[in-house]
C-alpha cells in the first residue's frame, strides 16, 4: 500500500470520515434557505386527505412489487404530487403529503426513506434521497409552552446525494451535486458539490465531479 499518502483524498459517501482534507478549506456554513414559520392546525379536509392517502400508502402502494415505480408515481399523482417521469419511489418509502412533494426526472425515493413533507419537499433532476433518510420539515416551537409546529420547506438539489440514514431538517437546501454522508444531521444549508458528514454535519471536502464516469476494469 505504500503508508498512508493520499487517505485523505478517498471517500466514500457511505462512510462517515474520521480523516478530513486537510487541503480543502472549509467554507462557511450557510444558515437554513428560509426562517421556520408558524404552520395552520390540519383543518377537517386536510384529515380526510390523510386518512385516504394513509390508506392507500398503506395498501395499494406499501404491497406493490419494487420494479412497479409506474404504478406508485400514479398513486402519488392521484392525490396531488408533481412527479415527472422516470423517477423511483420504493414501496417501502414513507410520504406524509403528496400535494406537498415535487420528484423531478430521474430523482430517487429509496427504501424506507421517510419524507415528513408538512412543508413542501422538492427533490431536483436525478438526486437521490437513500435507505432510511429522514427528510423532515416540521418541528415544534420550544419556547411556546403549546409547543407549536413550525416548519419549512426542504429542497434536495440536482445529483445530490443524501445518503443512508441521514437526517435533514427544515427549511436546508441541499446544493446541486452535494453529498451528505451516511447518518449525517443536517440543519443548514450545504453548498453545491461539497461533501458534509457528522453529527452535526460539517464539511468534509468539495466534490470533485468527473466530466467521464469512471470504468472498472
Amino acid at each position: 500500500m505504500g503508508g498512508t499518502k493520499g487517505l485523505t483524498t478517498q471517500f466514500h459517501p457511505c462512510v462517515i470520515p474520521s480523516i478530513r482534507d486537510k487541503n480543502v478549506t472549509e467554507p462557511a456554513f450557510p444558515p437554513p434557505r428560509t426562517t421556520m414559520r408558524h404552520l395552520p392546525p390540519p383543518g377537517l379536509r386536510d384529515r380526510l386527505y390523510r386518512m385516504g392517502w394513509n390508506l392507500v400508502q398503506a395498501t395499494l402502494f406499501r404491497w406493490s412489487p419494487v420494479p412497479l415505480h409506474a404504478w406508485r408515481r400514479c398513486l402519488l399523482r392521484w392525490f396531488g404530487a408533481r412527479i415527472e417521469g422516470g423517477t423511483a419511489i420504493y414501496p417501502t418509502a414513507r410520504i406524509w403529503a403528496p400535494d406537498r412533494l415535487t420528484m423531478r426526472q430521474g430523482s430517487c425515493l429509496g427504501s424506507g426513506a421517510d419524507c415528513y413533507n408538512v412543508a413542501p419537499v422538492e427533490l431536483g433532476r436525478a438526486c437521490v434521497v437513500s435507505q432510511k433518510a429522514y427528510l423532515c420539515t416540521a418541528s415544534h416551537d420550544i419556547d411556546d409552552p403549546a409547543f407549536t409546529l413550525i416548519g419549512a420547506p426542504i429542497v434536495v438539489g440536482e445529483g445530490a446525494w443524501v445518503a443512508a440514514g441521514a437526517f435533514v431538517g427544515p427549511g436546508v437546501d441541499i446544493g446541486i451535486r452535494a453529498v451528505v454522508a451516511a447518518v449525517a444531521v443536517v440543519t443548514r444549508n450545504v453548498p453545491s458539490e461539497h461533501v458534509v458528514a457528522g453529527n452535526p454535519a460539517r464539511m468534509v471536502r468539495e466534490r470533485r465531479v468527473s466530466s467521464q464516469p469512471s470504468v472498472e476494469k
